[in-house]
């Protein structure tokens, strides 16, 4: 008859324990982190965004927050036209029907200078110069795209903003429409733009959605041919990947005076 080891079987059983709660020490920390990005950080963005745009707010003497109406003037009715500060690196230049609009300024680098609002999605956000993670997108902010158009200016005002984690803004674009409302407000100015198009999926190196003139370098059956101004949201997709982007444009609708 064979003895087995006492020994052998205490040191087999403690190393299968100590593995065991390595496992288990592994699966808490794995769901700290998964609890961290995705709640910690979504609240954290969120607060800071919101914040923001009462700061924003109280600076331009709205403390009660903005309009989200429809302008009630046309781009080129609406507009001081002595106050069209957009210069040729930001989308400069008259937009089609040959009238001009008051762009909003370029601000500094990482500057949140624009309150975004997509009513339909009940989304109120700060926009900040520039898409850098660390300096704006990952605040919860909306992130304008250097060497595009300003908010009202000729050209494609384009934004990115994350669709998961860290405030996720543009996590429901996808549920935009043709004909809903996204309003943009400035210091001087309510900038409207309605949702014209919509692109499901592209490659994130497809740079002609942000193009002046958006179009799809990769699928150019999606977007436009002639000048205007535009506005351009973009995000990742699908969920929880960066692989690929998600598009949705629209067209300025009027312009309004604060």
């Amino acid at each position: 008859m064979v003895q087995r080891d006492p020994r052998g079987r205490r040191l087999a059983a403690r190393g299968l324990w100590s593995g065991a709660e390595v496992v288990v020490t592994l699966g808490v920390v794995l769901l700290l982190l998964v609890v961290h990005q995705l709640w910690w950080t979504n609240r954290q963005a969120r607060a800071d965004a919101r914040h923001k745009v009462q700061s924003l707010q109280q600076e331009w003497g709205r403390p009660g927050g903005g309009d989200d109406g429809v302008p009630s003037a046309p781009p080129d009715e609406g507009a001081d036209k002595d106050k069209d500060t957009d210069t040729a690196g930001e989308g400069g230049g008259a937009p089609a029907g040959g009238g001009r609009t008051a762009a909003a300024a370029a601000p500094r680098w990482d500057q949140a200078y624009a309150v975004i609002r997509i009513p339909r999605l009940g989304l109120t956000a700060p926009v900040a110069q520039g898409i850098s993670k660390s300096g704006v997108l990952d605040k919860g902010y909306v992130g304008h795209y250097p060497r595009t158009a300003q908010p009202g200016g000729a050209g494609n005002f384009a934004l990115a903003g994350h669709r998961n984690t860290h405030g996720e803004p543009f996590r429901h674009i996808d549920r935009l429409r043709r004909g809903d409302r996204i309003t943009v407000e400035t210091r001087e100015h309510m900038y409207t733009y309605v949702v014209d198009k919509t692109l499901a999926q592209t490659a994130a190196r497809d740079s002609g959605v942000i193009a002046a003139v958006p179009r799809s370098n990769l699928k150019p059956a999606s977007g436009y041919s002639e000048p205007g101004s535009y506005v351009t949201l973009t995000t990742c997709t699908p969920e929880f990947t960066s692989r690929y982007r998600l598009v949705v444009w629209g067209k300025l609708a009027g312009v309004r005076g604060r």
